[in-house]
Formats: C-alpha cells, structure tokens, sequence
C-alpha cells in the first residue's frame, strides 16, 4: 500500500524523555524519529525497558509526571501535542487520537455498564441525544463485531469474555473515527483464535477508515500477520526502521536479529513423547463443575473440566493449550489441589490425592509447586525473595539456616546473584522476578512442577532465556513439567507431548511433533491456523 503522498497523521521528531534523577539511564526515549501514514499500521516491538509505552503516553498526553519530554515534537496531522495544554489534550483523546489498553478489565470501570463506559465519550464530545448516541453505540458494537449488541450495550466488564472486552476497547476508542489509533499490547493476555479475530478486526477497521496505527508489540508473530513498517526501540533509542519484510527477513542491527532469534519456531523441537521413568502423575476421567444461583437468577452448571485423562512421567514435559475457558487452569489446580476435583481421580505417584482431606493433603503439598504467569503479583511486595524463597521449606521443618543455604544454591540453579536474597521484588525486573519464583517452587523439591502461563508476559529475549532454564532444570532434576499455555510456538518448542482442550475436554492427545505435523481434530486445526505469523520461520535471515 503506498502512502508516501499522503501527509502522515503522526510525525514523532526527535523526542527525548527525561528519566528521574539517580537512575542507570539518563533518557526512557532519547531521539526518536518516526511516522504513521494514513492507513499504515507502524509496530513498535523492543525489550521490556526500550520505552515503546513511554512514546505512546507521550502521544497521547497521558505520561507520568515523574516523566518530563527534554525536545523534539510529536505532530498530530500538523498540531504539535507537547505545546498544547489539558483542556486542547483532552478534545484531542477519542475525536483524533484513541488508545487500546493491554488490559480492557483494569481499564474498564467495573460498575458501569459497557454502553455507559461508551455513552460518556459521546457526552464529552458530541451534542447528540441519548436516543442518537444509543444508537451510535449499537452501531460501533456491531461494526466490531460483538453478538447481540443490545445485550452486550447493559452489560458490566465482567459479563464478557477477554475478547469480548477488548472489542468494547476497540470500540469505545473508534466510535469517533479518530486519524489515529494506538494500540498498547492490546492481544497479549489472548488466545490465538481471539487474537487472530482481534487482529483482523484492527485491520479491516483500520483500512476502511484510512486510519493510522501505532500498533506496540513483543509478539512477532503478530508484527508478520498486521505491521506495513516495524521500528525496533533498544533503552530508548531507535536503532532500525524499515518495511516489515526487509525488517523479519533482512534486519541489519545485531539487536533486531536477536529479537527475531529469540521467537519459537511454531515446528516441534522434535523432542519424541518419553516412554519411560516412573508416572509422576496421571489423572483418571478428572472432572470440576461449578455451580451458582442468586436471587433473580436461574441455577447455572458450569462444566469447566470433563472425563481429563492425563499422564507424565519423570522427565517429560506435558504442554495443555486451547483457548481462554478451555479448562486448561481448573485443570491445573485441580491437580495441585487448589481447588476441589468434583469427579474423578488424581494420582501422584501411587497416592490418590484427589479426595484426601486437607489434613492428609499436607505433606503432599511439597510435591506440586506452581510458577504462576504474572510473577509480580506471585511475591510479596513486603517481604525480600530470600524470605520468599525460604518460606515454604521452613514450614516444612527446615531451619532458617538450611533453608536460606538452599535459597542461594537455587538462586545459582536460575543463574541470579544469591547476593541478591535480601533485595525486595520490585527491584528485579520481570524476566527475573520469574526466575525467583522458579527458585521458590524449587526450594520445595517437587515431584511435578506446574507452569501456568509462565512465560506470556515476557519478552521473546528474556521469554527464551526462562524456557531454556525451565528446559535445563527438567533435565538436570529429572522432573516431571506440566506447562500450560495459549502461546503455540512455545508449546511447540518446550512439550514432550501435548493435551489440547476445548470447551472442559481434551480433544486430542499425543507426541508434540505428531499433534503440530498431522493434527487430526477439526478443533486443533483452527486453532494452530489462527497462530499469527505461522507461516514465517523467524531467525533464517536472507542475505542483505
């Protein structure tokens, strides 16, 4: 698509922002130049740190007060944003410029309903009617492409789905056909087939409207599947722009082909399901029904795992993928006994441990561990990761002494400074903040470590780094991994053998390398054709 002879809608010449005093860095953007055409999507992928988010704030003139812009412009179709003041910002956000939110539950208001959430950008902006903007509002639900818009205009946040939400994001942000439209990590948290609905959703939005989009992303598959242009940030600079194919296939900067190796090829390791070692675990028709009612509501039976029969063995990874409310989470904690199976049985070992009583569940406890997917929220803020770490030993019957000479030869087991036990987790950055909660399920010497979405929020380099650990640690501790996720790519590389569910089910069961080559249920094949970018081979550089 060319756009050279339009004028671009967004003109970032060369932006500085300042960081606070004290800190490694002087700059979180430091001379950035950039533009978004018309109808042109512009990825900005990088690093965790490399101030993707910062620009964006900065366009829409929401940047933290901490956070001073030092030079340059940022041209919203000619108007400079870092001149104007709120009152000019504020008729600027949803009539010119919009922003989608990495995530629709912690930005949308929980007690209002989404029609309100949308009817209050109207208030602001238009002079309609309630009559018009209701049907304004209907309109924009069903331009995105949500069932039954009437329904879905009185219902609260919680009510829908992930997608669902992120739709109602997409619409509140388009319902006054702004020129420009930024899109924060808005299909992270999403599954592949939600994902891939979201995806074309933007595009096709976004072509009809000729609008511009600053789409910011971790994820290249997604960079393959929608980017016209990529720039790549590195601590706050620009270090390569360029078309997307020139970008993936033929990057010039050491960084950006690092970036690009670290994604997972979406073809098998060929690792080969282990047939032997001892079954750690193996479950038996395992089955968790929730049931509700209230008031003004009819009984409701949520079946959210049915008839699970799963097995690992020492040594083995076992990779459960689906979508979003496929069961792959009640599965795992119903394994770890989080919560109560309502059916079926589950063994460790030769132990039934499904129906034990919470009693005689306790020195089970030890041989489950979970890493669970946000690793900030899994620690306490409060508490130093050496304490973190020694907590669940010590209740164990270990003395602080041994259970803290454990804590530093682990911290050395995830390649971290055990100097580092009595720093607090806010001082680690992501990446690492996983590796202490690795340590910490560690520390405890499972039998069967659960990773939940272990690795979903990282990025591809640091996302990499923790799967070769987790890879490394089953080896050396031959121990037995369950590892959920939607992130097929990653599933492909990490699992022995692979469970995929659908709808509380496993539909289909087997080898990694026989499910990703010859899946053979309709279900598994719409869902690996979802997978964004699936048919590029990242890392496999042309010659420049």
């Amino acid at each position: 698509m060319s756009t050279a002879a339009k004028k671009p809608v967004l003109e970032v010449r060369n932006l500085s922002v300042a960081l606070p005093a004290g800190g490694d860095r002087v700059h979180a953007v430091e001379k950035v130049n950039f533009t978004v055409n018309p109808g042109e999507i512009v990825c900005l992928v990088g690093e965790s740190g490399s101030g993707k988010s910062v620009i964006a704030f900065t366009v829409m003139g929401l940047l933290a007060k901490a956070l001073k812009p030092t030079s340059g412009e940022i041209l919203l179709e000619g108007e400079n944003i870092l001149t104007a003041d709120e009152t000019r910002l504020r008729e600027l956000r949803c009539t010119r410029m919009s922003m989608i939110f990495q995530e629709p539950m912690t930005a949308l208001n929980p007690v209002m309903t989404c029609g309100e959430q949308i009817d209050e950008v109207l208030r602001t902006h238009t002079k309609l009617d309630s009559a018009q903007r209701k049907a304004k509002i209907i309109a924009i639900l069903a331009r995105v492409k949500l069932p039954e818009p009437e329904r879905i205009y009185a219902s609260y946040p919680h009510q829908l789905s992930g997608g669902q939400r992120q739709r109602i994001m997409i619409a509140m942000a388009l319902v006054l056909d702004p020129v420009l439209l930024i899109a924060d990590e808005p299909t992270t948290a999403l599954d592949v087939t939600t994902q891939a609905e979201i995806l074309k959703l933007i595009a096709e939005l976004q072509h009809g409207q000729g609008t511009g989009v600053l789409f910011i992303t971790h994820d290249f598959g997604v960079v393959a599947e929608i980017a016209h242009r990529v720039a790549v940030l590195r601590w706050g600079e620009l270090v390569e722009m360029g078309p997307t194919e020139q970008i993936l296939s033929k990057p010039v900067q050491a960084y950006t082909k690092m970036l690009i190796s670290s994604v997972p090829s979406i073809h098998p390791a060929h690792r080969g399901g282990r047939k032997d070692g001892e079954t750690v675990l193996r479950t038996e028709k395992l089955g968790k029904t929730y049931a509700g009612s209230g008031f003004f509501q009819k009984a409701r039976v949520v079946k959210a795992a049915v008839d699970v029969d799963l097995d690992i063995r020492r040594g083995e990874t076992l990779g459960i993928v689906g979508e979003s409310g496929s069961g792959k989470s009640t599965v795992a904690r119903c394994i770890a006994r989080l919560i109560d199976p309502t059916d079926g049985k589950v063994f460790l070992g030769d132990t039934e441990i499904g129906k034990i009583s919470a009693g005689k569940l306790r020195p089970h406890r030890r041989r489950v561990q979970i890493v669970f997917q946000d690793p900030y929220r899994s620690l306490n803020p409060r508490i130093t990761v050496g304490d973190s770490i020694i907590e669940g030993p010590m209740n164990f019957g270990l003395s602080r002494d041994e259970a803290m000479a454990r804590a530093r030869k682990l911290m050395e087991t995830v390649r971290l400074d055990p100097n580092a036990l009595d720093r607090f987790p806010h001082q680690f950055s992501g990446g690492q903040r996983q590796r202490i909660c690795i340590a910490r399920a560690l520390a405890m010497e499972p039998e069967l470590l659960i990773a939940d979405e272990a690795v979903s929020a990282l990025d591809v380099s640091v996302q990499k780094q923790v799967l070769e650990l987790l890879d490394e640690i089953r080896r050396r501790l031959n121990l037995a991994v369950l590892f959920i996720t939607h992130d097929l790519r990653v599933a492909a590389q990490i699992c022995d053998n692979v469970a995929v569910m659908s709808q509380g089910r496993v539909v289909e069961y087997g080898a990694a390398e026989q499910v990703f080559e010859h899946p053979k249920h309709d279900y598994t094949k719409s869902l690996f054709a979802a997978a964004p970018g699936r048919n590029w081979e990242f890392g496999k550089f042309a010659a420049a």
